[in-house]
């Protein structure tokens, strides 16, 4: 009967069965052929409580419920009731208790199922009886967080009456009461200790422990501590510790000082020398760490990470530097806190260059300090921290040469910073030099190398890296991912973009917001709202939670495909979706209803803004600047100027461009030179468009020699002026018939190497002939041959109806036999 027993609860667990192997021969010459009759139809389970058989029953219609489908198995479990599991596991635990465990965990993991709190203890019991402490600890634990605070005394009452002379009882009082206090339900956990003396069962010193560490902020920590010491239980380490640890959270430092003496555990030392610490009181803190070594306390790396970032912060970084070496000498490994310590420290203090000083003159004074890897270390974070990289690789290679090799830390400072300048091949040579040496690059490092070489443009490597990572099994994280997407999104590589990106997101498990939003940012940057509306539609399929920014790049892609109304009702829902929109949300659609000439609109969205309590960037700033220049009203653009400088956002050369552009417009060239001046004194530099404004200001609206001027100023200072600046002179020049300013400027644009087209000829070409200057022209017709640019019909046709005006009959005829001789129809 055991056997066929345990034969079915462990049949139920692993695989289905058939309901006909459930009955063991030997079983089924007790039950009578009435007791285990089931109409196929019957759903509820409800045997004879009263018989033993009734058990088999329940097993037998589960078994043959999970034959048909786990969905109907779930449901028939969802209809039994308490206590019909009780009885099956009370009936287990008496005769396989490892199954009634497998069955109790099924039941409750997999299913659901709420067990009653007398299966819960049955099972505790079993668990405790095989000392399967772990799961034990783990079911109370969830046990009294679904039973809540308070819920203590009921639970003593069903334990204490139920289950007064089970085996192992003490072991379940005592982990109830560990369970009660590890869930910070201190008053429980007292409540079952007191139950524990009345029924003269022992708490563990691990229940003592955790009942100590929540109460070591009140003065009840020594009532549990005497209850210790009169019940004669041994105490472990961890006891003083956590004494020691609740006198410093209620400053008793003197009494936790004298605990000292009765401990040999290194965490209570810790504990004191951080307090004090804490407290500015280093100095103090040093005493104990004294006082640990003469008791023949081994000082751990915390010990050392402690003193040293109390050192650093109270300013002294050679006496921090000195604990790095007697680390050394006692044979503690400094771990990245020890390093971080350092560096924040002397970020902190701002005295990195000092603190490197420092230690390169211990050095060059054959201190008793002698190099080591951690003075290495340090000396390389702290120059790359400084920016100094090229000195941190000099100290690389000095350190290899002394027998030190590099860790991680270093290694990873370097890569970080040599990406950081755009040396990304370097940092991939010391990649590879970190795998010879036995160190093995993770993820970070990775995604490190392949965000620089996307950075350079250099793709194609970067996919290498990102290829080889893998093989290497470092699995890519999503840093590395995003890095390149956006490479190939950068690189107009449209196709192979979105092969990556589906490649990556067609797996469900993927629900990484970033990847789409750079997908969907890169088509609505090209116009393309149809492709951006499917890949949204995608993220609200797979019930991903958009971000701002996904709803930013939609409200951009309707914008620029110019469907400003669905932009702005876009913009009206995005805090339907639990958003609020940011400066670049109310940027982008202020500037493109400003583009549209809705400057009314515009200054309405800036006024709700404004009350948002957004904050405007300096680019919403230049949106409303533009607003006002757009509307003529230079007075107010201007105190919008003045109006974001005193807020603390500075302007950049595109403000500047478009005011001096309309000032220009408005035939206040002084003003706009003014402003021009005015960004120099910024610190910022006007760029090839500030000057072809200015350049065509003075052409257009004032005097075509002070552009001349200026014209000639920039190049005597190697200024690059744009192709624009160029032409604008040129035209300026044929207006006025300066033919030999017009070959001047136009032979210059095209020794800078501009691409110069047909149209910029015919141009010239046109204006020249307008001005009668039809040899001039001529000579544009020959300099177009020279340079390698064919005429087309409507430089032909210019040049010859403007000689035929002047009765050059001859040259009309050249030039149609030109025409002919050049493919062009004689018609």
């Amino acid at each position: 009967m055991l056997h066929c027993i345990r034969h079915q609860c462990r049949s139920l667990i692993r695989r289905p069965l058939n309901p006909s192997t459930l009955i063991s021969p030997i079983s089924s010459s007790l039950i009578s052929s009435q007791t285990l009759q089931l109409e196929p139809q019957t759903t509820s389970l409800s045997p004879n409580a009263s018989s033993p058989y009734g058990v088999l029953s329940i097993f037998k219609q589960l078994c043959g419920s999970r034959l048909k489908s786990d969905d109907g198995f779930g449901s028939m479990v969802s209809g039994l009731k308490c206590s019909e599991v009780d009885e099956v596991i009370d009936y287990l635990r008496m005769n396989d208790s490892d199954s009634a465990v497998e069955l109790f965990e099924l039941l409750k993991n997999e299913y659901g199922f709420k067990h009653s709190r007398r299966s819960q203890f049955v099972i505790a019991h079993v668990l405790a009886n095989r000392r399967r402490i772990k799961m034990l600890r783990s079911n109370f634990t969830q046990m009294v967080q679904e039973e809540g605070s308070g819920s203590g005394p009921s639970l003593c009452e069903l334990l204490s009456v139920n289950f007064k002379c089970w085996n192992d009882n003490a072991i379940v009082w005592d982990m109830l009461a560990f369970a009660y206090s590890r869930s910070e339900m201190v008053h429980d956990a007292l409540f079952v200790i007191a139950k524990m003396k009345d029924l003269n069962i022992q708490p563990s010193i691990m229940t003592y422990n955790s009942l100590l560490y929540n109460l070591r902020h009140s003065d009840i920590m020594w009532d549990v501590y005497n209850d210790i010491k009169e019940s004669g239980i041994r105490e472990s380490k961890q006891t003083k510790s956590i004494l020691v640890d609740g006198l410093c959270k209620q400053s008793l430092m003197q009494e936790a000082v004298t605990l000292l003496h009765e401990t040999d555990h290194v965490a209570s030392f810790n504990t004191i020398m951080s307090s004090f610490s804490k407290m500015g009181f280093v100095d103090v803190a040093q005493s104990i760490f004294g006082l640990m070594l003469k008791f023949g306390v081994h000082p751990d790396a915390y010990s050392y990470n402690i003193l040293i970032n109390g050192l650093c912060l109270a300013g002294s970084i050679e006496d921090a530097l000195k604990f790095t070496y007697d680390m050394d000498k006692h044979g503690v490994e400094p771990d990245e806190t020890t390093y971080n310590t350092i560096s924040k420290g002397f970020r902190v203090l701002g005295k990195i260059n000092g603190a490197l000083k420092s230690i390169q003159q211990m050095l060059t004074k054959g201190l008793t300090l002698n190099p080591n890897s951690i003075t290495y270390t340090l000396l390389i974070c702290g120059n790359c921290q400084a920016g100094k990289v090229d000195e941190s690789l000099i100290l690389r290679d000095e350190m290899l040469s002394r027998g030190y090799q590099l860790n991680y830390v270093s290694y990873s400072v370097l890569v970080s910073s040599l990406c950081k300048i755009g040396r990304v091949d370097e940092a991939l040579f010391l990649l590879y030099e970190m795998e010879i040496v036995g160190l093995k690059p993770d993820d970070v490092m990775y995604s490190i190398i392949i965000h620089g070489l996307c950075k350079q443009g250099d793709l194609q490597r970067a996919i290498q890296v990102y290829i080889e990572m893998r093989t290497k099994t470092v699995f890519p994280n999503v840093f590395a991912q995003r890095a390149i997407l956006l490479g190939l999104c950068g690189r107009g590589s449209l196709t192979e973009a979105r092969m990556y990106f589906d490649m990556l997101t067609d797996n469900d498990g993927n629900r990484d917001i970033i990847l789409y939003n750079i997908m969907i940012d890169k088509y609505a940057k090209l116009g393309m709202i149809d492709e951006t509306l499917r890949l949204y539609n995608r993220i609200v399929e797979k019930g991903i939670d958009s971000t701002i920014v996904t709803f930013n790049s939609l409200i951009y892609g309707f914008c620029i495909a110019g469907q400003l109304t669905k932009a702005m009702r876009l913009f009206d829902n995005v805090r339907d979706h639990g958003l609020a929109p940011t400066a670049i949300t109310y940027t982008t659609l202020m500037n493109f209803l400003c583009e549209n000439g809705n400057i009314k609109e515009m200054f309405d969205l800036m006024r709700e803004m404004e009350a948002s309590d957004v904050e405007p960037t300096h680019v919403t700033y230049t949106v409303v600047i533009k607003g006002f220049c757009k509307q003529w009203k230079l007075e107010e653009s201007m105190l919008v100027l003045d109006n974001m400088i005193s807020l603390g956002v500075y302007p950049d050369a595109v403000s500047y461009n478009i005011l001096i552009q309309r000032f220009c417009k408005a035939r206040k060239i002084k003003q706009a030179f003014e402003l021009h001046d005015e960004m120099v004194s910024r610190d910022l530099k006007p760029d090839g468009v500030t000057y072809n404004i200015l350049i065509n200001g003075l052409c257009v609206y004032g005097d075509v020699h002070d552009a001349d001027k200026l014209f000639l100023y920039l190049r005597e200072r190697n200024f690059v002026l744009k192709k624009a600046a160029y032409m604008t002179l040129v035209k300026a020049h044929c207006v006025k018939g300066d033919v030999n300013r017009v070959m001047t400027v136009f032979s210059e644009m095209v020794k800078m190497g501009f691409d110069v087209t047909v149209r910029d000829y015919s141009c010239v070409v046109n204006r020249l002939c307008k001005r009668r200057l039809t040899n001039e022209a001529k000579v544009f017709l020959s300099m177009m041959f020279r340079n390698g640019v064919l005429p087309d019909v409507y430089v032909y046709t210019v040049l010859m109806d403007a000689l035929r005006l002047g009765g050059d009959h001859r040259s009309v005829r050249e030039l149609l036999a030109n025409m002919v001789k050049c493919g062009f129809d004689d018609s």
